[in-house]
């Protein structure tokens, strides 16, 4: 055994017994963060505009700071994007994480010197609390790869500027460092596919005990090494046995990985984005990510069924209720303020406060009312393949509201590794899954006013050629799992077998 992994298991155990202080007294922790912030920003222009110096109380701040997107906050984000101090948050942001955003154009969240250590302490930290459950130091010998958008930084008025794991990467411990693939010319190109091929060419001879990154692209990468090794990732990386992942839900797919791997190997889940840290999975045992609430970050929640209306009610962590579909807003030491990310959260306990990721409030079908999210058409794909050889590569859903004859309908858009033999009760199997579910959709189904599902196969690799022809190839773009129009459904129409 070497030194690191003797050193490995005394810090997890340590960092652990850190973090259960603020675990177990998160009301306490939640109240000292929002007081926190409050008076640091008080002095700013956006603390002057609104009255931080009468805030007392979680009442107060809603009554006196609105919840905004950042379309709504851009009057000020303008401001310190144009090089001026104070605004948000005391003094200039370190950098500006860059976004595409689907209304705002490209979209610069501010990282400050307070934000910036949530980010890598996190991450960190998720890896701590699975070895200190665990046991397993084995992999901190190996190499480790994270599958990133380029560290190279522009300037815009003084504050550096890239896309978020661009930013990370200058922040990889220097212990770290000769452990970490690829290298730094490799992680610098820009054109995804050419990327990944280098990244194949780099690594496929190394030692990979931890690999990391979107499930989607990963995907890709492993099966470039699958294609040019005729090996699994699992024979060919022998001591891989970690994969951490963020960005979308990893069950959708799982089976493909573990065919591609050859084996199954423990996974870590994060909910990175460019607005903070706020999850990751800190247990292998139990369902869900523990909320990060000693991070700098200010929880408010509000019911998805109810945020359209004017007067929806925002509440705290105390009052938050297992399974209830909440919008998530922060206001963050990056000086973002009841802040809507577009996340939809539930709840899977309160003790501690563990959360998953349900979609996105922008991201649902509800053409007739039945609001059906990200989580239950994955659920439903999951229940679906579950103890088959059927294996799916990628998918979407869209609403088919016009068709040439009969009733509308829900259309999958799925591109399949294995097929399933009888493709007719495999769509049962997954309308059936969202009608148990969804009882709006099982409703609209029952009263004739849809007609279930019905699929529809896209080729091999067709939406690898579809977010490359939009430009959104690799790096932090991902899919959308559903969508409330045909937008993307009918771009994918060149790519249908």
């Amino acid at each position: 055994m070497s030194f690191k992994s003797i050193l490995a298991l005394p810090l997890a155990l340590r960092v652990r017994r850190r973090m259960d202080k603020w675990v177990n007294d998160p009301l306490t922790t939640q109240e000292r963060v929002f007081q926190e912030l409050i008076s640091v920003a008080t002095s700013t222009e956006f603390g002057k505009d609104h009255n931080f110096v009468s805030i007392n109380s979680h009442n107060d701040f809603v009554k006196q700071v609105p919840i905004r997107d950042y379309e709504g906050l851009r009057f000020y984000v303008d401001k310190v994007v144009a090089g001026e101090e104070n605004i948000l948050w005391p003094n200039k942001p370190l950098y500006f994480a860059k976004t595409s955003g689907t209304t705002s154009g490209a979209k610069y969240i501010p990282i400050t010197k307070e934000s910036m250590p949530t980010h890598t302490t996190n991450a960190r930290n998720a890896i701590m609390c699975y070895i200190a459950e665990t046991k397993n130091t084995r992999f901190v010998n190996g190499k480790m790869i994270f599958l990133q958008g380029s560290p190279v930084l522009s300037e815009q008025n003084g504050v550096k500027l890239g896309r978020l794991s661009g930013i990370v990467a200058h922040y990889v411990p220097k212990y770290l460092l000769k452990n970490r693939l690829p290298s730094w010319e490799t992680n610098c190109i820009d054109d995804w596919e050419t990327k990944v091929n280098a990244i194949v060419e780099e690594t496929v001879a190394q030692d990979m005990s931890i690999i990391s990154g979107i499930p989607s692209w990963v995907q890709m990468y492993f099966e470039k090494l699958v294609e040019k090794t005729n090996k699994p990732v699992g024979e060919l990386f022998k001591n891989f046995n970690l994969f951490i992942y963020g960005g979308v839900n990893y069950e959708p797919y799982r089976n493909k990985f573990e065919n591609l791997i050859g084996r199954k190997v423990d996974s870590i889940e994060l909910y990175p984005a460019s607005e903070g840290f706020f999850a990751f999975q800190d247990s292998q045992k139990e369902k869900g990510m523990l909320l990060q609430l000693d991070s700098g970050i200010f929880y408010e929640f509000v019911k998805a069924a109810d945020f359209s209306n004017e007067n929806a009610k925002r509440i705290t962590l105390k009052d938050v209720e297992i399974g209830v579909n909440y919008v998530m807003i922060i206001s963050t030491t990056a000086g973002l303020w009841a802040y809507n990310i577009g996340d939809t959260i539930q709840f899977t306990s309160t003790k501690p406060y563990r959360i998953v990721v349900s979609g996105r409030i922008k991201h649902f079908i509800s053409a007739f009312g039945e609001h059906v999210i990200g989580k239950e058409v994955e659920q439903a794909l999951q229940e679906a393949v579950l103890g088959t050889e059927i294996r799916i590569n990628e998918f979407t859903v869209a609403p088919q509201i016009t068709p040439e004859r009969g009733l509308p309908y829900h259309e999958w858009f799925i591109e399949f590794e294995n097929e399933p033999e009888d493709m007719e009760d495999f769509t049962k199997k997954i309308d059936l899954s969202l009608q148990e579910q969804n009882a709006y959709y099982f409703d609209l189904i029952e009263g004739k006013v849809l007609r279930k599902l019905e699929i529809t196969k896209i080729a091999k690799n067709g939406f690898h050629n579809y977010m490359k022809s939009i430009g959104k190839l690799g790096g932090q773009n991902k899919l959308p799992r559903l969508s409330d129009n045909r937008v993307i459904a009918d771009k994918l129409s060149k790519f249908y077998i």
